[in-house]
């Protein structure tokens, strides 16, 4: 993988904004854990280079998003497509359309809270997508080892980064950021390992204490974008 390079950013970045241009958008409110969101946004169901991790918690409403945060996740699905050509990517749960209680999250209520299923390349090397189904809880149920091993399957901290990478800057070319990542911090030093690891330092705010849950088989992206008191 190579960084893309400025003028190729800049050209996907453009011709996003201008699909995006006359969009409404949406208003939250509150706190990721207590909040409320007006006219969020579906995800899309899938691209050239990510999934969904359900087709079911799609018909449910449980992949919604603020707007700007859509048209971040996307741009940055474009993004990776020139930065890490080889490499597959699957969103999961993100909240519903009005937000409000998301559960069993403690969090996702007001449209800025995403999960991301680890990116993972299986026994030859190949980027594949984690299993997602109702026998391992739509992957939530996933347990990966000291060095991030599953079954077949491995963690690929590279592309793992560059997701990261492509989240901030395309959120900081929408006038936003983000406030924080929630990954197993054991996990942590291999992805600050990465090509990417001095990027990761300087721009990403790493959760340090280990959540109520691992999040080992999934990444949480909370994105940085004023809300509304409730």
């Amino acid at each position: 993988m190579q960084y893309v390079n400025v003028k190729m950013f800049l050209l996907i970045y453009c011709l996003f904004l201008s699909s995006i241009a006359f969009a409404k958008e949406s208003t939250c409110y509150g706190t990721t854990s207590n909040g409320k969101l007006e006219g969020g946004e579906k995800l899309p169901s899938s691209g050239s280079n990510f999934v969904s991790y359900s087709t079911t918690a799609e018909i449910a409403g449980r992949t919604y998003v603020h707007s700007k945060v859509r048209n971040i996740i996307v741009a940055s699905y474009q993004l990776l497509e020139a930065e890490a050509p080889e490499s597959v990517y699957k969103y999961a749960e993100t909240g519903f359309k009005e937000g409000g209680s998301f559960k069993p999250h403690k969090t996702h209520q007001n449209g800025l809270s995403v999960d991301f299923m680890v990116p993972v390349v299986n026994a030859e090397g190949q980027s594949v997508h984690l299993p997602t189904h109702y026998f391992n809880k739509l992957s939530y149920d996933i347990e990966f080892d000291a060095a991030g091993v599953y079954d077949k399957y491995r963690i690929d901290y590279e592309a793992l980064a560059a997701h990261l990478v492509s989240l901030n800057k395309m959120a900081i070319a929408q006038g936003a950021g983000l406030w924080r990542v929630i990954f197993d911090p054991k996990l942590q030093p291999y992805l600050l390992s990465t090509k990417y690891g001095s990027y990761l330092k300087k721009h990403i705010k790493f959760s340090k204490k280990r959540s109520w849950v691992r999040h080992d088989e999934y990444y949480h992206v909370d994105f940085d974008i004023l809300c509304k008191k409730i």
